[in-house]
């Protein structure tokens, strides 16, 4: 007997393959149908990769020709499997901190171009302003957070919550602060890898009692590595700011930094750029604006990029001095200090809040590893 294409593919379209709704044939299953007088090779593509499935297809496939078709026909099946690689995550999902309403990270592409002074301020603006603060110092090999706040003698207490011992953040000028900075002697210098740096993120995260939090300002490292992985595997970001100034080199790095959060498989929203060091005005000619590393260089990286514009912060030694003796300048009132840093704070809330009416909540990203290379996603 001479066996028909068409009569092979009317017959397959009485079964379906494994986990699919449609039959063989409407499906796209069936790649292929070669018939020579009794003998037919039917190549077909399913999607589980179960040596179960690739069977089980087989045999219903050889029954139903043999039953609806020709007895004895000779039939081979050539079934291949088209299915993903199921990716292994290899950590822990992050989870929201109870009490906590926003988490903004506050990144740099470089290091010296003033990050952690723009936290320090932005922190006690917003407290000023009635806002309930906390700062991580996620700066692990470098946390300046304790002297900016004059705590650095300051060592964390336990409270006792729900039955569990949590670690006290040491409050001053009215922000909660962590830091990696509380738990090393000075001078120590913190020689830890990745995995190591990780965990004792986390400690600090979820083994604190932070209380109720309008905003967590996490002063992240310099640079896009392993630091900013963990604490956006960590937790949800409600968005990120970045800080950089006006020159090339430094604008180079904050671009890079934009990119990173702006990666589709991590996502979180940046809020903006702020501009420190913008320009210099000496005391004795206070109508006088000297740009020493350009010009409204981070404006214009803004405005290339698409993300808002959040501020400048002009380079004043006051600033430096009062980072080093623990008082952040946006304490000094009726300053034009204190003006910018209201003016850039008010920026930043106003884009968080637009940020929560127009985005869903951010998902803490999750680390995979699929065919022998890592990946990062939602």
């Amino acid at each position: 007997m001479k066996l028909h294409k068409q009569d092979i593919l009317k017959a397959l379209e009485s079964i379906s393959a494994p986990g699919e709704g449609q039959n063989m044939v409407e499906s796209g299953a069936v790649k292929n149908v070669v018939t020579f007088a009794d003998e037919v090779i039917v190549d077909i593509t399913i999607n589980n990769p179960t040596l179960q499935a690739k069977k089980k297809t087989e045999v219903e496939i050889m029954k139903t020709i043999h039953d609806k078709v020709y007895e004895k026909a000779k039939i081979t099946v050539n079934v291949k499997v088209d299915a993903p690689a199921k990716p292994v995550t290899n950590t822990i999902k992050g989870k929201a901190i109870p009490g906590i309403q926003n988490i903004v990270a506050v990144a740099s592409g470089k290091g010296g171009v003033g990050k952690s002074t723009v936290t320090a301020n932005l922190a006690i603006t917003l407290s000023k302003m009635g806002f309930k603060v906390g700062i991580l110092d996620a700066d692990i090999y470098g946390p300046s957070i304790p002297i900016m706040f004059d705590v650095e003698a300051e060592r964390p207490t336990t409270v006792n919550v729900d039955g569990k011992s949590k670690m006290r953040p040491i409050e001053s000028y009215g922000v909660k602060v962590l830091s990696i900075g509380f738990f090393t002697q000075p001078g120590q210098a913190v020689v830890w890898r990745g995995p190591m740096a990780a965990k004792a993120l986390n400690q600090m995260i979820f083994d604190a009692h932070w209380g109720e939090l309008d905003f967590l300002l996490i002063d992240l490292p310099p640079g896009t590595g392993d630091i900013h992985l963990s604490i956006m595997q960590s937790l949800p970001i409600t968005g990120a700011v970045i800080v950089s100034t006006p020159q090339k080199v430094a604008l180079a790095d904050a671009q890079k930094g934009v990119a990173m959060f702006q990666q589709d498989s991590i996502n979180v929203p940046v809020l903006g750029i702020i501009e420190n060091m913008a320009y210099f005005t000496p005391a004795e000619l206070p109508e006088n604006k000297y740009y020493i590393f350009g010009q409204e260089g981070a404006k214009h990286l803004a405005e290339d990029l698409k993300v808002p514009f959040l501020g400048e912060i002009p380079l004043v030694q006051s600033i430096r001095e009062a980072g080093d003796i623990g008082r952040p300048a946006a304490m000094q009132t009726g300053t034009p200090l204190e003006h910018a840093f209201e003016k850039l704070t008010q920026n930043v809330v106003q884009e968080v809040v637009r940020r929560n009416d127009d985005l869903p909540p951010t998902e803490a990203i999750k680390i995979t590893t699929m065919a022998g290379c890592s990946a990062v996603k939602k």
